[in-house]
């Protein structure tokens, strides 16, 4: 899609008249896009999340150890024996019976040949069905792991070279194919259906069509650059490619990326009857749908290419800084099919760019944030859940709220409790217009928009009823203000009139767990209450901490764990400690800010260096996006609790002075910033005076790598403690923890895999020449200074 800028550029009269002398006199209806940000740096990273949750079900069924043995019944491993209908239709099915989902994988593609020979060597077959034996997946992408594995990345060309000549020996025997498509078609999946000559999916919420590769720092290595700009045309394929979202089948078909769309229960009996139809001529072969005029100027002519790649790369650089090498890889492979448009060496061209990012430390460290997060996904107690059917969440405000609507979306009856009436209304409306949103963007159906609204019962202190709702609650979510007399007497108060299973999770952001559960007289039940972190926005940030004091139960640790994951987050559980982890990294962070900004360094500055460093904000835009006085009240926290001289080396009262100045952030338009929109920022007269009164006048000219190392080796420095204090588990939990919890660089990794890419001897070795001029703050954890002198790794 082209951005609303260029659009207005090109319907100015000057290119109007330029526009009539390249085209006909034809037109078609306009029908204008946009070209969406690639691999979104959102501080919410819910795109990336999101965008591999289909790969991540195909890897998280371990496969079976034992050897696939050819049988009576089935000749082949992943697909089912090929049926040939009475008019020479060939159904192929794919099944691997390892998995809940298809993958591609090399195995696959080798029994692919395999299988073409003996359809090939049938004369009755004049054309081929592609579909799938399983009710819930036509492909979900390529076995990225096969693709890691393989060490020497340049063997990946004849890999992928031979998987495609399966395609071109079908394509030069003349025999047409229809890809019957159920649920989800991704990555190496949907480029197995380009390749087809017509292409039928389902109506199903399911179905879904996609080239995430993106994300993982690749590009589509199985013909999707070359076939999907071919198709749908080069503007629509680049929204796809260079974003990896995934589209829904009403949307798919108005582009022309299917050429019909049935209900499940006629999908096989269609794509049959259309195969039939191509065979006989009675049915022509998919034809890329007609380009508006506009398109057709945009997309094939010398002056719309022009202004077309242009702003599709000033839209890349914007949005991923130069750190990630994939989408321009994608733009190169789209432009040289271009130009070289017959032949196949634009598909060689292709799979030389995939095995060049395959190498690349970007996709192995976004391979890795996928691997980590599959492995996350394993429950960590010994014990089942209980089976929750009922979720009562105590407070309606922003978390509260968000807590509620990610809670409904995913089937669980949702009881929603504050004080009042006129709270519990804005926590209502919250919810229902995030719902709107996402139906006026067709992300959620009218029905389905009904239903999350019907599972959601409000309730206030205004009426006794709330104790009979929540006699039957199977969980209870707090989130209210952050007091610990208010968090025990509302335990007091759940107990009440709970069963005795019921879990009771509190959302504290910092107050330790065993504080609130400690036994007494408000809680009587401390082995049911565990600590759930959400983050803000909550239906937005992929990640949950789960915290469990010394005395929570299997069972409830379990539950927590349960909930969370099916809410579609990420869980990482820590030690109960102050601060947890997420914001006990983030404490030295803010005072590393605060020593900066002391020593003059501009606020500008401070941002963009940490944006080139790979953030998706910088600092100071952080702080006034969560809040001055969030951030204040948690750095003085952190700073009067265990972490001692890891706090050190700043001035808190930057921050404590702004709040008492009522400039607690965006949310007050007044923060280190002054806000007058959505996107327009300043600092104001007022904030110039206070920092020059802070810093007694000083302005530093720190380069940007000293800026840089100075705030990462903070953070990174107090990961690597909380590994060696058993705070996390492991450095799986501590890359994705950091990584969906403030946004570090995702292209690095996360901390641990950054300190293994940059080496922990030399950066433990830049830390003691920080700590020998600047202060015993920058002094390495121990764990750092082993690994320094093992040479130790912390990922293999």
């Amino acid at each position: 899609m082209l951005s609303r800028t260029l659009r207005k550029t090109l319907s100015s009269p000057v290119y109007r008249r330029a526009i009539t002398s390249h085209l006909s006199s034809r037109t078609a209806s306009l029908s204008p896009r946009l070209i969406a940000p690639p691999l979104s740096c959102a501080f919410q990273h819910h795109a990336f999340s999101t965008a591999v949750k289909a790969d991540e079900s195909a890897s998280s069924s371990s496969p079976s150890s034992a050897p696939f043995v050819p049988s009576a019944s089935r000749k082949y491993q992943y697909f089912t024996n090929v049926e040939v209908t009475p008019h020479g239709v060939a159904i192929v099915k794919f099944d691997n019976p390892t998995k809940k989902v298809n993958t591609l994988s090399f195995s696959v593609m080798r029994e692919a040949q395999a299988l073409w020979n003996e359809v090939a060597a049938n004369p009755a077959v004049k054309s081929v069905v592609f579909t799938s034996a399983k009710d819930s997946c036509f492909i979900a992408g390529a076995d990225i792991f096969d693709v890691s594995s393989v060490e020497d990345k340049s063997a990946l060309v004849p890999v992928i070279e031979e998987a495609l000549n399966f395609f071109l020996k079908i394509k030069e025997k003349g025999v047409p194919m229809v890809a019957a498509i159920h649920g989800p078609a991704l990555g190496g999946g949907l480029e197995w259906a380009l390749w087809c000559d017509y292409r039928i999916c389902t109506d199903s919420s399911t179905t879904k069509m996609g080239l995430p590769e993106v994300k993982l720092g690749l590009l589509p290595g199985f013909g999707g650059t070359q076939n999907l700009p071919a198709l749908v045309g080069v503007q629509k394929a680049m929204d796809m490619m260079l974003t990896g979202k995934d589209i829904r089948h009403d949307k798919a078909k108005k582009m022309g990326l299917v050429d019909l769309v049935v209900a499940p229960q006629c999908l096989e009996s269609v794509a049959i009857q259309t195969a039939e139809g191509l065979a006989n001529g009675s049915i022509k072969k998919s034809k890329p749908k007609a380009k508006s005029w506009m398109d057709r100027f945009i997309e094939d002519t010398p002056p719309g290419q022009y202004m077309m790649w242009n702003k599709i790369k000033e839209m890349v650089d914007k949005n991923t800084g130069g750190n990630y090498p994939a989408p321009y890889a994608i733009i190169d492979c789209v432009k040289y099919g271009l130009a070289h448009s017959s032949g196949l060496d634009k598909y060689k061209h292709e799979r030389e760019e995939f095995a060049k990012l395959a190498a690349t430390k970007e996709s192995e460290a976004l391979i890795g944030i996928f691997d980590a997060m599959t492995q996350q996904k394993k429950n960590p107690s010994k014990v089942d859940p209980i089976a929750v059917k009922k979720v009562a969440v105590m407070g309606a405000g922003l978390m509260g709220a968000g807590i509620a609507q990610v809670t409904a979306e995913k089937g669980y009856e949702v009881l929603l409790k504050d004080r009042d009436d006129t709270s519990l209304g804005r926590g209502i409306n919250y919810m229902t217009e995030n719902w709107e949103k996402k139906h006026k963007r067709k992300r959620m159906t009218k029905h389905q928009f009904d239903i999350n609204c019907s599972r959601v019962t409000p309730l206030s202190d205004q009426t006794e009823s709330w104790k009979r709702h929540f006699a039957s609650a199977d969980l209870v979510i707090e989130a209210v203000f952050e007091n610990l007399d208010l968090k025990r007497k509302i335990i007091q108060q759940v107990e009440e009139v709970t069963p005795d299973h019921c879990v009771f999770a509190t959302n504290t952001s910092a107050i330790p767990i065993a504080s609130i559960a400690a036994p007494g007289p408000e809680v009587k039940r401390p082995q049911n209450v565990v600590g759930m972190h959400y983050f803000s926005p909550v239906p937005s940030m992929p990640l949950l901490e789960i915290i469990p004091h010394a005395g929570t139960s299997e069972e409830a640790l379990a539950t927590a764990f349960a909930v969370g994951t099916k809410q579609g987050k990420t869980c990482v559980v820590v030690k109960d400690v102050p601060g947890f982890y997420v914001n006990r990294c983030l404490g030295p962070i803010l005072v590393e800010v605060s020593a900066l900004v002391k020593e003059g360094v501009p606020l500008e500055t401070l941002d963009k260096a940490m944006k080139k460093f790979g953030m998706p904000v910088g600092p100071i835009t952080l702080i006034d996006e969560v809040g001055v006085d969030v951030a204040s009240k948690v750095a003085t926290f952190l700073a009067s609790a265990d972490l001692g001289k890891r706090m050190g080396g700043g001035d808190l009262s930057l921050m404590t002075n702004m709040v008492e100045k009522g400039w607690t952030g965006r949310k007050a338009n007044q923060g280190f910033f002054t806000y007058s929109g959505k996107k327009d920022k300043k600092i104001g007269p007022e904030v110039k005076a206070y920092l020059k009164e802070f810093t007694g006048g000083k302005v530093s000219n720190m380069s940007e790598a000293d800026i840089q190392d100075r705030i990462a080796s903070r953070l990174v420095n107090e990961a690597a403690k909380c590994l060696e204090d058993e705070i996390i588990e492991n450095p799986v939990a501590g890359d994705i923890g950091l990584v969906f919890g403030i946004g570090f660089a995702p292209f690095k990794g996360g901390p641990f895999r950054y300190l293994d890419a940059v080496g922990v001897s030399s950066y433990v070795d830049r830390m003691n020449g920080f700590a020998s001029s600047l202060g015993e703050q920058f002094e390495p954890c121990q764990l750092l200074k082993d690994y320094a002198a093992s040479g130790k790794k912390f990922h293999g």
